[in-house]
């Protein structure tokens, strides 16, 4: 997944409640930057569809060919078909839905309502909600483990990690999470759960077995979103206001390198079949960041302050949920 946006209020409050010490330097973690990039990388838009009003989180579930995209400003969740670009359904959730996670095996949605305090339990079949979990204060990242059944919530004004289990929609642990957790990704190879603990500039590396931090590294300022790439063991941070992208070994949690990308980098995804990174930035583009030399090879302009990204990695489409204009841009190989 990828999630995104809160920028303004939040990194200012929460900024000023952490003190200066909040999301330092990475010091001899990390790599020498990269630039931008050319301004083209091979993929264009290709289509927009309007969705709800303050479109923020976007997944994709591949097996069905469906799109989920949370309207924070509506409470309402689109459901578009990849096939038609068309939305199918539009499914009302809680307040400022913000994180939408897919378990493609159950065809199950998760949906983080920032404002209810609430996690919406959608079924992929009917589009309809089944069930409403109350997590902690301000859910704002979502991620699904398919191999476990498991959701993972970032609570972050609690500093804590909501654990639920798929099969009976209930939390069934809460891991401490200090520093505003925002960001979530699990990688369902290694049963690893990655969490950006956003005020600090941390990412945390939580094992899904015992539900315990293994590793910490800092990473950069304001690591907002969190993507992994299983096949590499790889793991890429979009650091809001450092603007930047730390890749982080799995394996090592070393910072390998960080890369200098758009302005306010809020949403990140990564396509494991193409080894490639998408990071979306609140400058109204995406960077596209090679996995396999970890540099910037493009960036594509989308639409007004983009925030939450998500890939199909069968068709290779990408997904960014433009929330200054209520719409959803399709980015695919440029046909001319």
């Amino acid at each position: 997944m990828a999630i995104a946006w809160r920028a303004g209020a939040v990194i200012a409050a929460a900024a000023a409640a952490l003190g200066p010490a909040a999301g330092g330097g990475v010091a001899a973690a990390s790599a020498a930057g990269s630039s931008p990039g050319p301004a083209t990388a091979g993929i264009c838009v290709v289509k927009t569809v309007t969705v709800g009003h303050g479109p923020f989180g976007v997944a994709v579930n591949p097996r069905t060919s469906t799109i989920y995209v949370s309207n924070s400003k509506a409470g309402t969740v689109s459901v578009i078909s990849e096939k038609t670009s068309t939305v199918l359904a539009t499914i009302p959730v809680g307040e400022d839905p913000t994180a939408v996670a897919v378990d493609q095996r159950t065809n199950v949605v998760y949906v983080t309502n920032a404002d209810s305090n609430t996690v919406s339990v959608i079924s992929g079949a009917t589009s309809t909600v089944l069930a409403t979990i109350p997590v902690g204060t301000n859910p704002l990242g979502a991620a699904v483990n398919p191999q476990t059944n498991r959701i993972y919530v970032s609570d972050m004004f609690s500093n804590t990690m909501s654990v639920i289990n798929g099969k009976t929609s209930t939390v069934v642990a809460t891991v401490p999470a200090k520093g505003l957790p925002v960001g979530v990704a699990a990688d369902a190879h290694t049963g690893t759960i990655y969490v950006a603990r956003t005020g600090r500039g941390l990412l945390s590396a939580v094992s899904g077995k015992t539900g315990r931090v293994t590793a910490t590294v800092r990473v950069g300022k304001w690591p907002y979103a969190v993507t992994v790439n299983p096949r590499t063991d790889t793991v890429y941070t979009a650091n809001d206001l450092g603007n930047t992208v730390s890749v982080v070994n799995g394996r090592t949690s070393q910072v390998t390198a960080r890369l200098t990308v758009a302005y306010a980098p809020v949403g990140i995804t990564v396509n494991p079949l193409t080894n490639t990174v998408y990071a979306a930035s609140g400058s109204g583009t995406v960077s596209v960041i090679s996995g396999k030399t970890s540099r910037v090879t493009g960036t594509v302009k989308v639409g007004n302050w983009p925030v939450g990204i998500a890939v199909d990695p069968a068709s290779g489409r990408i997904y960014v949920a433009d929330s200054g204009g209520d719409k959803v841009s399709v980015l695919a190989a440029c046909t001319s």
